[in-house]
């Protein structure tokens, strides 16, 4: 345990028990700065021969704001649900009509999301009551920002989800990766190209800025699942799991995401 965070707790829980000593006196009695620091010196020292106290209180206020920031979170999801799942930019893969609704956040160039990638496209070929809407969030570079306007053009051609999961398995999502996988999945590439310089394919990515800076997410992955945020790669398991659970509430609510 960090011996900042119990000395700094140690002198708050002196402070503490010395002001409840003050409050339980009369203004007329107060207690000296002699007793003050008799009380203090003995808090610490029950403390520090106490130690298991300190992690019991670090345990709780560490759930307690957990709990605190995830109603922050339903808060902020329930704030931004048009944004979230009725943008029609943003295209969609699985199920258009699915029970259970993932929304990922991404970049193409991002290790961790092709991992993830690979875990939901074999989620949503096992169920098929999935529906999965796509955030283009190209956070790493320049490059990334390249392929997510490639990918939002090969959605004006009916190809996003082919070209996500192709963009996905590659190692980087460069241009030559681009070029030969529009020709694997049979997009017109001079087509893509002028699509890819229309400002409406920015202001598309630009919503998604906005949008993450509001959910305060970060990183990449990250996936919205009903009331859920969560950052970072999930497998298929987790992903099954988290997807059968909100499913399963979604049915005892009467509501679908």
């Amino acid at each position: 345990m960090n011996n900042l965070r119990i000395a700094a707790f140690t002198a708050l829980a002196a402070l503490f028990f010395s002001a409840t000593c003050a409050n339980a006196q009369s203004a007329a009695s107060a207690i000296s700065s002699e007793q003050r620091k008799a009380t203090e010196q003995i808090v610490h020292d029950y403390l520090l021969k106490n130690p298991a106290i300190i992690r019991d209180a670090l345990q709780a206020l560490q759930a307690q704001e957990e709990k605190a920031k995830q109603k922050r979170v339903i808060r902020a999801l329930k704030k931004s649900t048009a944004q979230l799942y009725k943008d029609a930019s943003s295209p969609v893969g699985g199920n258009p009509k699915g029970d259970v609704t993932i929304v990922e956040f991404f970049d193409y160039n991002c290790g961790y999301c092709k991992r993830a990638a690979s875990a939901l496209s074999e989620l949503v070929s096992k169920d098929p009551d999935v529906r999965v809407i796509y955030k283009e969030f190209p956070i790493l570079g320049p490059q990334s920002l390249v392929a997510a306007r490639a990918a939002l053009a090969a959605h004006r051609q009916g190809k996003y989800v082919a070209f996500h999961e192709g963009l996905m398995a590659q190692d980087q999502a460069d241009d030559a990766a681009i070029k030969a996988l529009a020709e694997k999945v049979g997009l017109d590439y001079a087509r893509l190209e002028k699509d890819m310089t229309d400002p409406v394919l920015m202001q598309i990515v630009e919503r998604n800025y906005a949008l993450a800076t509001d959910l305060q997410i970060s990183g990449t992955p990250a996936f919205i699942i009903g009331e859920r945020l969560m950052p970072g790669a999930l497998e298929l398991n987790a992903l099954a799991q988290i997807v059968s659970a909100e499913r399963a509430r979604n049915k005892v609510g009467g509501t679908k995401k």
